[in-house]
């Protein structure tokens, strides 16, 4: 079983065993995978398919975050406590992904702690590019603010 990983922080093995692990599944378009302030209980690693990340604001409509294709890992908050979701995400198109069982995941990250080290690395990675990006949309839409 293999995917391209958009990360590629972890080794072959790590990445082979973490894979051994995933349940294949498929979500239709519009899906909503999971909902900011619940349970964060699995992730995703895309295969294929677009995923966005959005925000409820108050009295609105969410707002898109960021839009995430192949390869890329939806769901970050199952490894940190309170282990809630930050964020929520939806399919936009349909998406193919590998599944994985966040407690267990947790579980394997603390009986081998060279394979946690890189699981956290690996996320530690996505949630700094992540961030970047979010700063960058950020500062659009301020310039964009200052000149309207």
């Amino acid at each position: 079983m293999t995917t391209t990983f958009k990360v590629t922080s972890l080794s072959p093995a790590h990445r082979d065993h973490l894979l051994s692990l995933a349940d294949n599944v498929f979500f239709p378009a519009g899906h909503r995978l999971f909902e900011e302030h619940t349970t964060a209980d699995h992730f995703w690693i895309m295969k294929t398919g677009t995923v966005t990340l959005d925000s409820q604001l108050p009295r609105r409509r969410r707002a898109e975050i960021e839009s995430l294709g192949p390869g890329e890992l939806i769901g970050l908050s199952w490894l940190f406590p309170p282990f809630e979701w930050e964020l929520g995400a939806e399919t936009v198109s349909p998406v193919r992904a590998y599944q994985f069982d966040a407690s267990q995941i947790r579980a394997l990250c603390r009986s081998d702690p060279e394979f946690g080290f890189a699981i956290s690395q690996w996320v530690g990675l996505v949630l700094t590019q992540r961030l970047h990006a979010t700063r960058g949309r950020l500062l659009d839409l301020y310039e964009s603010a200052a000149r309207a």
